[in-house]
């Protein structure tokens, strides 16, 4: 046995009467043999050939080994996969389906970029790059459910916006202790889009500020762009901008009035005014909270100008709650919402406004499927490129549950997908016409597999 052959063996000699030898010994092999399917997900939206075209390539071309599409390729497709760290490009660099995936044959095929490649890759790009990516992101979100849905066939969709916090632990640029969160962090936002009364919510933005960032900056930029490009793909459409208290001010309401002209609701703070306004519902609450012994809403409405708002008068719906919970006193819990809308106060609350609250489910998968608070970079826009590769890939998870409608995994969780689509152990084998992927028989959800697979564009071999 040679000397590599034993550095890459372990014996069991207990575990059963024959003593189990396992080898790390099959060269064209790769644990990742369902991520085709992303790669199917990625030609049908084009969407890293459009993210590519974005970033001008500064490099000397006689020096240029790995092209840019190539790079960002690799990058997406291994955060896709559970890589997140550029460190792991030396162990992928001769897997033949990341090879594979790129585009390059995945026996001989070059190896792939080294971790410093990567590293040089992911701080090139330049603030206009990163702009043009983040538009190229949310067209091509846009533009692949106005051919699944039919431009004219949408009537409404919901827009939400939500920050979230990005911890970090560095020497990261534009890092600042935020109280709110009690931590050093970047503060980023997801934008949202939900059409008609679909249950998803798809991410068309992802957009990385400093920690000290409040929480309306960059708001009516992402706005102005996202519904010009949402009422040009479905112009029949009522778009509803849906945003929580801390969005709310005179400049972004009358933005979304006098120039977007969509209909909106937003949280708002609590001040003096609102609360002598919502008096009278809290002593009803209170009564009623009493009688029965449990949490109690009921709800209201005003009409309410702030001094900011130069005396233009908006509608104010009041919810008017106290809220018991066993060996505490009893709290109230009095919240505000100004809206364009006419529904009742209760219906416009709980089954229009708090509907946003799911979005949050979406950002946990973000934070913990695929780590896109993974900012470790030095400089700040190689980390908001690292964040802009990481929503691309979540973009391809939502078209693979999307091409799961009907079955098991129209619902699942990224960690899921990953772990019973991607994971998949394949033995690649390549002749002159075609490459085989060699998959183990017992995949315990191959009838899902197949199913999600011919959806993206498979047919029977």
């Amino acid at each position: 046995m040679s000397k590599d052959i034993t550095r890459q063996s372990v014996l069991f000699p207990g575990l059963l009467k024959k003593p189990i030898v396992v080898q790390f010994d099959q060269p064209h092999a790769s644990s990742d043999g369902g991520a085709i399917l992303l790669k199917a997900c990625d030609e049908r939206l084009g969407l890293t050939e459009r993210l590519a075209s974005c970033i001008v390539d500064t490099r000397q071309t006689g020096k240029v080994e790995h092209s840019i599409r190539d790079l960002l390729r690799q990058r997406l497709f291994g955060i896709a996969c559970g890589y997140t760290d550029c460190n792991d490009a030396a162990r992928l660099a001769q897997d033949p389906i990341q090879k594979l995936l790129i585009g390059r044959d995945p026996l001989s095929g070059a190896a792939l970029a080294s971790q410093s490649t990567l590293s040089r890759f992911e701080n090139a790009p330049r603030r206009a790059d990163l702009y043009r990516m983040g538009e190229a992101l949310a067209e091509s979100v846009i533009e692949r459910h106005r051919r699944r849905l039919g431009g004219r066939k949408v009537k409404r969709i919901a827009l939400d916006l939500d920050p979230t916090d990005d911890p970090t632990h560095g020497g990261q640029q534009l890092t600042f202790f935020n109280g709110h969160y009690n931590t050093w962090c970047y503060l980023p936002v997801a934008g949202f889009l939900r059409f008609n009364d679909e249950p998803d919510q798809h991410l068309f933005c992802y957009v990385l500020r400093p920690g000290n960032a409040p929480a309306k900056q960059g708001a009516i930029g992402i706005l102005e762009r996202v519904i010009e490009r949402v009422r040009s793909a479905f112009p029949k459409a009522r778009i509803l901008v849906r945003l929580d208290g801390g969005f709310s001010g005179p400049e972004l309401l009358n933005y979304l009035e006098d120039e977007a002209k969509v209909d909106y609701i937003i949280g708002m703070a609590e001040n003096k005014v609102l609360k002598r306004r919502a008096r009278r519902l809290m002593g009803r609450v209170r009564r009623l909270s009493k009688r029965r012994g449990q949490t109690a809403n009921v709800f209201g409405e005003t009409r309410y100008a702030a001094k900011s708002w130069k005396e233009r008068k908006r509608r104010v719906i009041i919810k008017a709650e106290v809220t018991q919970h066993e060996g505490r006193k009893p709290k109230d819990n009095a919240r505000f919402v100004v809206t364009n809308l006419k529904a009742s106060p209760r219906h416009l609350y709980k089954k229009v406004y708090c509907y946003r609250g799911d979005i949050e489910n979406r950002i946990k998968e973000l934070h913990h499927g695929m780590e896109i608070d993974r900012t470790s970079c030095t400089n700040f826009l190689a980390n908001q490129l690292r964040v802009l590769l990481t929503a691309a890939a979540y973009v391809l998870f939502q078209e693979l549950r999307l091409s799961a409608r009907g079955a098991e995994y129209a619902r699942a969780q990224v960690s899921t997908l990953r772990e019973r689509l991607l994971k998949l152990g394949v033995w690649v084998e390549r002749s002159v016409r075609r490459v085989v992927l060699h998959l183990p028989e017992s995949v315990a959800h191959l009838k899902d597999w197949m199913r999600i697979a011919r959806s993206v564009g498979a047919v029977p071999a």
